[in-house]
This record gives structure tokens, sequence and C-alpha cells, in this order.
């Protein structure tokens, strides 16, 4: 008899030894995602902020030496290589798209219109926007909002207001379907999609 409850003891206590360590392994591999997603979340921001650097730099430099038209002149020679050359660098996709797109080829998807609508919101309110994660066997799409400044609605705000007239004639000539104006400060205007393919 003895035995015998020493047997089932013996049974009940591995059992719970074993959803111990399920529990454990679970916890570990749940860890394991977030941190994973906190990574990409990390890097996307990382590389999208370094590639709006780079972007507002050079246009910066061309405004003070050459004025807003000859910025406006510069994104569109040099706004895809420059972006293109980060995602070389590192070794990743790096695109703006918008719901309002100056460039026909930067216009968002359906879905990518859902998450500017989205930030749009947060922004309105007042809150800290938190990136957009979609993810699947293949790849990590990280999306970031992109705000309007200053110096930003010298290009996309309001004609012959913060957009001077010969800007706007030169925006209408090299984008004859622009809809990226008419922005105020801190608006939404579009976002980054960082790709990441997974190895």
């Amino acid at each position: 008899m003895k035995l015998f409850v020493f047997l089932i003891s013996s049974l009940f206590f591995l059992q719970g030894c074993n959803q111990t360590e399920k529990k454990k392994d679970s916890m570990t591999e749940s860890t394991s995602v977030e941190m994973q997603t906190v990574n990409y979340k990390e890097l996307g921001m990382e590389y999208a902020f370094a590639t709006k650097a780079v972007l507002g730099k050079n246009l910066m430099g061309t405004i003070k030496e050459k004025g807003v038209n000859a910025a406006v002149e510069f994104c569109n020679v040099q706004a895809y290589p420059l972006t293109d050359s980060m995602s070389i660098v590192y070794n990743t996709q790096i695109k703006r798209v918008s719901d309002k797109p100056r460039n026909p080829a930067n216009q968002a998807s359906s879905k990518e219109l859902e998450y500017i609508a989205s930030f749009k919101k947060e922004v309105e309110n007042n809150l800290e926007p938190k990136p957009f994660i979609d993810e699947n066997e293949t790849e990590v799409n990280v999306y970031y909002p992109i705000t309007t400044n200053v110096m930003c609605l010298q290009c996309h705000g309001s004609p012959y207001k913060e957009l001077d007239e010969e800007a706007y004639k030169t925006i209408r000539a090299l984008y004859p379907k622009d809809l990226a104006i008419g922005y105020n400060d801190n608006e939404v205007r579009g976002i980054w999609r960082v790709n990441f393919k997974k190895e």
C-alpha cells in the first residue's frame, strides 16, 4: 500500500514538473518572439530615422545654398537614389509611401492607408504613435509615421503661402499628379516602410 501511494505521489510530482517545464518553455518562446519584435522595431526605427536624416541634411543644404526651387528639383532627381543607397547600406528595403503622394510610385496600399489613418488619429489626439509590424513567414514590414515640420511646409504647405509661387510651378511641372500639398505643421503626410527579409 505504501509503495502504491509512493508511486502515485511520484507520478503527480513528475506531471507537475513536466507542466512546469512546459510553462517555462512557453514563456521562453514568448519572450524570444517579443524580443525579436522589439528588435525589428528598433532596427526599423534606426534605419528610417537615418534615411530621414540623410534626406533632410541634403535638402537643408540645397535650400540654404540654392533655395526651395532647387530643393524640389533635388528631390525629383536624388530622393530615390539616396533612399535606395540607405537600403543597400542596411541590407533592407526602405520606402516612403503616402495617401497623398507627390510621385504616384509612392502611393500607399490599402493596408498602408489604414496605418496612415491610424497614425493621423494618434497625432491629432496628441498621442505618441506606435509603429505597426506586419509579419509573415518570409518577411517583416515595420511602419513609422512621417510628420511635417516647418521645413517640410516649404515644399508641402499651401501654395502661395508657405509654398512660394516659383517652387509651386516647379512642382506642377515635375509632378503633374502631385497631391502632397496643403499640409500644416505636425501632420502625418505618409509613412516609412522598412522591409526585413527573414533568413
